[in-house]
């Protein structure tokens, strides 16, 4: 059989870092090279078929090529692609977003998370007047200066977490505490009263997760920002239009001052989105003096992708997806009782994860205890039997509406075959 991936890859590793465009696409011996996919199926270009669990790392919740995303996109694209202009998408989204999370009166719409959080943070400084922000062990908020300080995800499985190239004096501003842990956070902000302009999270961790947080820990959170006069921002890059319709925010009933957005809100093109009240929103440029600018944002490809994504998504609503979820996690639960190998399986409405450690993971410092070689020859061995998730036990898998029960059923017997033939 051909091996055309291996040849990419080689040609690929002379012209790219490590031969990706993202270091969470990179493993050894070397990466799949995907040709299209259809639905809970990817084929890469040798013509293997995988049931796809990883879906892009979350955006495709309605599975790949989605006939409604497909024809929208379509569309758009038969009517230009860019105008650098506002069209009416970006006020039928904005209706959306707004429609779904109450804590968002006014958005922005930029073209990733990374700026999306990147803004977020500028936004609450500008607000608050203060510098210091407070993010926690493990949470990944995008690949900017400010955040890449212990961060999960590519940050945590191919280079140290603190980056170089990251100045002293932007790291000295932000401040860590322990997910889970109300006390870290309530000790960082004692010790930087009045400095503290936000506390930045991400309410379930999804990129070195998931991470569930415990009863009371968002909600502690908010109290906490509330008190110090800080910003609380929710992240849900991840968990936006994932775990409800209003996310995680909505579905743990804490409200915070600022959101971000992005993945499922681009329906698999690229998107962003950060909001807040019009109080808050109203020092955004042009209104006020925190800027924002970007050739790329309100992008009309991915607003029309994101819409058709959401209006699918209110039809369809979450219970069936959130059922195969736990038909998931059940079976794989049931399906590793008797295994020898130390796991913990991990997971809520469509997000899971197969922690290899011998406690529950609650945290960065546990999720850095798990045993990833046994998890990179488990990952492998998957790919020979046709299931491909995400390629770290530092990231989230994911179902689509897409997937089957029989997909399903499937997953769950190749990973327990894979697991016990690794670890024998």
């Amino acid at each position: 059989m051909s091996d055309r991936s291996r040849q990419l890859y080689e040609e690929a590793s002379k012209l790219m870092p490590g031969g990706v465009s993202s270091p969470v696409r990179a493993f050894r011996p070397y990466p799949r090279y995907i040709s299209r996919g259809k639905g809970s199926r990817i084929f890469d270009v040798d013509g293997r078929e995988y049931i796809d669990h990883c879906m892009a790392f979350g955006p495709l919740i309605l599975g790949h090529a989605h006939p409604s995303v497909v024809r929208a996109v379509q569309e758009q694209a038969e009517s230009g692609t860019l105008y650098g202009a506002p069209v009416e998408d970006e006020v039928r989204f904005a209706e959306a977003i707004v429609r779904n999370y109450p804590s968002i009166e006014m958005l922005r719409v930029v073209s990733t998370g990374t700026e999306a959080t990147m803004h977020a943070l500028r936004l609450a400084r500008g607000y608050t007047g203060r510098s210091k922000v407070l993010k926690f062990e493990g949470c990944f908020h995008g690949a900017h200066d400010a955040v890449l300080v212990k961060a999960g995800s590519g940050a945590t499985t191919h280079s140290a977490p603190n980056s170089l190239g990251v100045l002293e004096e932007v790291a000295r501003n932000t401040l860590l505490a322990l997910y889970n842990d109300l006390s870290s956070a309530a000790s960082a902000l004692d010790a930087n009263k009045g400095e503290v302009a936000a506390i930045i999270v991400e309410p379930v961790m999804g990129n070195i997760g998931p991470v569930l947080p415990r009863e009371g820990f968002l909600q502690g959170l908010r109290d906490l920002a509330t008190e110090h006069g800080a910003l609380l921002i929710f992240d849900e890059v991840i968990t936006g239009f994932r775990l409800s319709m209003g996310g995680a925010q909505r579905l743990f009933g804490v409200t915070p001052d600022i959101t971000t957005l992005g993945k499922i809100a681009g329906g698999g093109m690229p998107i962003g989105v950060f909001g807040a009240s019009r109080e808050i929103m109203e020092m955004v440029s042009p209104m006020g003096k925190v800027y924002q600018a970007g050739t790329f944002s309100g992008n009309p490809m991915s607003l029309a992708a994101g819409l058709a994504t959401i209006k699918e998504l209110e039809a369809q609503g979450h219970d069936g997806l959130d059922r195969k979820g736990d038909l998931l996690r059940r079976g794989l639960s049931e399906a590793l009782r008797g295994s020898k190998v130390p796991h913990q399986v991990a997971g809520i409405g469509s997000m899971f994860q197969l922690f290899l450690s011998s406690r529950p993971v609650i945290n960065y410092r546990d999720a850095l205890g798990t045993d990833t070689a046994l998890f990179d020859r488990m990952f492998l061995r998957l790919l020979d039997k046709g299931v491909y998730l995400a390629p770290s036990q530092f990231e989230t898998n994911f179902l689509s509406t897409a997937h089957s029960e029989e997909d399903v059923r499937r997953v769950v017997d190749a990973i327990a075959e894979a697991l016990a033939e690794v670890s024998s």
